[in-house]
């Protein structure tokens, strides 16, 4: 069996890793919904910042595809005649450099330098085209080297006239294409195999560090697409993780020290006791008390044996103390006179066979221990004599003295165990007026010795018989002993010569193979001790 000392560090320590673990785990969690919720928005900042710039170009567009109904009917018309009108398109679309009409594949007519006969390929090699076309080159003309976008729009049914709308992409650029640092390092703008860049440098090929991450969209509406590219949304998410490491050491502190308080109930020895009652962990034993003249049977001493799953076998002389201390003690010894009630069965049904428990002197505070006595044992009616045995360890301040003449009245018999052990010993026999005495087995054992307890024993033993209490000797492990107290008129006898503690359901064998049930003249006595 475990030491009290050891149970409680084992507890301790198991409450001190649930804690540390819950705080870990606390830690983990609340970095990892960090790292995740920042990942998240990276990949969210990401997405909305490419799908706004789609957007904002495709809003830019429009007005220029839907200004090619405007312009169409001026094509094949004199530059002349069209050109006030197409400067006049131009400066309604803000975003447009310049239009162009082309017929025969020939530039004749610009709003920005009114009449031309230029060939366009030599401009734009891709035009004139059969089918509309979205390019992205660079000015020629204007502004040399410059990028621009070009909307081609071929008028119906020929392929060699059309209306070139010149978008001036390099200040579009600057407006959509800027990074969002650190997020975004670099954003492109791809039509047709060209490729344009925040910092206006056009190149044929959409090449990032390889380290970066990519992410594009296409737009529904024009050949466009836009791409951005960056440390990406888990890398940068991890770098910004130690930024959130303080915060998250001190809510998992905090939740570390809540578990602490939360489980100052649960991982504990009270808990462990409550868990016990409920579990049906606790069982009750017996010992018998031999006549020491007749050698009968005449009553027993019930015994409460804890087998913990978790603990393995507790010693009463661990978990009783530290039921006293937690206010368990009386749920305990309600335990044991329900259980003591529900095997009376096991018991010779005669008045003058003893059964008795160990009570608390808190059990009598506010009169708890009579109801519930009258709730379970005299509910019950039993044939057997019930004893209320108190220690000397406990506090005498405690009992309440109405309730104990109440208890002499109903028949109960009220005893003092370990006599002689305590400091209280004189007084309790003034106030309790108890019938029995039990000498305590350090006594029992010093017997035939020359320590002083031995003299003890014998003034025990001769203070019972001049007050006319019956005395009961515990603790009788030889013959010797036995035959000490016999002729020293000690009547009950109760220890390892007899019997040891056994099962309530090895009872009745036991007594059948060992001794008859008593006789009525005898009265003996029983107690519980845990």
């Amino acid at each position: 069996m475990q030491t009290a000392q050891t149970i409680i560090k084992n507890y301790r320590r198991k409450r001190i890793i649930v804690c540390a673990s819950l705080s870990l785990l606390t830690l983990l969690t609340t970095l990892g919904c960090s790292f995740i919720s920042q990942r998240n928005l990276n990949q969210q900042t990401n997405a909305t910042f490419v799908n706004h710039a789609v957007e904002t170009l495709e809003k830019i567009l429009l007005p220029i595809q839907a200004g090619r109904a405007i312009v169409e009917p001026l094509l094949g018309r004199p530059c002349l005649e069209v050109n006030f009108l197409l400067r006049k398109q131009a400066a309604s679309l803000q975003s447009v450099r310049s239009i162009g009409l082309i017929q025969n594949g020939i530039l004749y007519c610009s709003s920005t330098f009114g009449r031309r006969d230029i060939p366009i390929h030599q401009f734009v090699p891709q035009l004139p085209s059969a089918e509309p076309l979205l390019l992205l080159t660079t000015d020629q003309a204007l502004l040399t080297g410059s990028p621009v976008l070009i909307q081609w729009y071929p008028a119906p049914g020929k392929s060699d006239d059309g209306i070139m709308q010149i978008v001036n992409i390099d200040l579009i650029a600057r407006m959509l294409l800027e990074p969002l640092l650190p997020i975004i390092r670099d954003v492109r703008l791809s039509v047709g195999g060209k490729h344009l860049s925040y910092y206006s440098q056009l190149s044929n090929t959409l090449e990032f560090d390889k380290h970066d991450s990519i992410y594009q969209q296409t737009s529904q509406k024009f050949p466009f697409t836009i791409t951005v590219s960056g440390p990406g949304s888990s890398a940068l998410a991890l770098q910004n993780l130690p930024r959130q490491l303080p915060l998250a050491v001190i809510f998992s502190m905090l939740v570390g020290y809540i578990a602490w308080l939360a489980t100052a109930s649960r991982m504990s020895f009270t808990w462990e006791i409550n868990m016990g009652l409920a579990a049906g962990e606790f069982e009750l034993f017996c010992q018998p008390l031999v006549n020491a003249q007749t050698q009968r049977c005449v009553g027993v001493e019930i015994l409460l044996r804890w087998n913990n799953p978790r603990q393995g076998w507790i010693s009463p002389e661990i978990f009783i103390p530290l039921a006293e201390q937690h206010n368990l003690i009386v749920p305990l010894t309600r335990f044991v006179l329900i259980e003591t009630v529900r095997h009376l069965s096991m018991f010779p049904g005669a008045r003058d066979f003893h059964i008795g428990i160990n009570v608390a002197a808190s059990h009598f505070r506010d009169g708890v221990l009579l109801q519930d006595l009258n709730r379970v044992w005299f509910s019950a009616r039993p044939a057997q004599q019930l004893m209320i045995e108190l220690t000397e360890r406990d506090s005498l301040l405690e009992v309440d003295y109405h309730i104990v003449d109440e208890l002499h009245r109903k028949g109960i018999k009220l005893a003092i165990d370990d006599f002689g052990t305590g400091t209280n010993s004189l007084s309790w026999l003034e106030k309790l007026n108890p019938e029995v005495l039990k000498i305590d087995k350090s006594f029992t054992a010093a017997i035939g010795t020359d320590a002083v307890n031995s003299t003890v024993t014998d003034i025990i033993i001769a203070l019972g018989q001049r007050l006319h209490i019956e005395l009961v000797a515990e603790g009788v492990e030889t013959k010797d002993q036995a035959s000490h107290l016999r002729r020293h008129g000690v009547n009950i006898l109760q220890g390892f010569l007899y019997a040891e503690p056994m099962p309530l359901r090895s009872f009745p064998k036991w007594l059948a193979e060992n001794t008859p049930p008593p006789a009525s003249h005898h009265k003996p006595i029983m107690q519980f001790m845990p």
